[in-house]
């Protein structure tokens, strides 16, 4: 569900909201083209819980009651993110086939940290 359906504002042109719940989308859809097997399976649950709660962890900070909270959730974003870096690595491994979607996904995550860092040096 996109911005755009909830509400009738229009998008912010960097909506955060917006980019980190379209990035596990996109890992969620890669996810579901990995073969099931014992070493892919763990690895593919753990990219998803790191992935999609970088949205989630979004979500709660842009609603934070404080400066503080809010920090403190950005900062957990920041490290699902990085998170999220190490199992494309490790799928990426596992995945040989999966290489160039892993990169892909990678640089956009890659990014998201960037702009996390970038949020809490502010």
């Amino acid at each position: 569900m996109t911005n755009q359906a909830q509400s009738s504002k229009p998008s912010k042109k960097y909506d955060l909201q917006e980019r980190t719940a379209v990035f596990g989308e996109r890992v969620i859809e890669f996810a579901s083209t990995v073969p099931a097997s014992p070493i892919n399976s763990p690895l593919i649950n753990q990219l998803v819980r790191s992935a999609t709660s970088i949205g989630a962890n979004y979500m709660e900070a842009d609603a934070a009651d404080s400066k503080k909270d809010f920090r403190f959730k950005i900062a957990l974003c920041k490290k699902e993110s990085k998170e999220t870096m190490h199992w494309l690595r490790m799928i990426s491994k596992a995945v040989p086939q999966g290489v160039e979607t892993c990169r892909l996904l990678w640089k956009e995550v890659h990014e998201l940290v960037l702009i996390f860092s970038a949020i809490l040096n502010k």
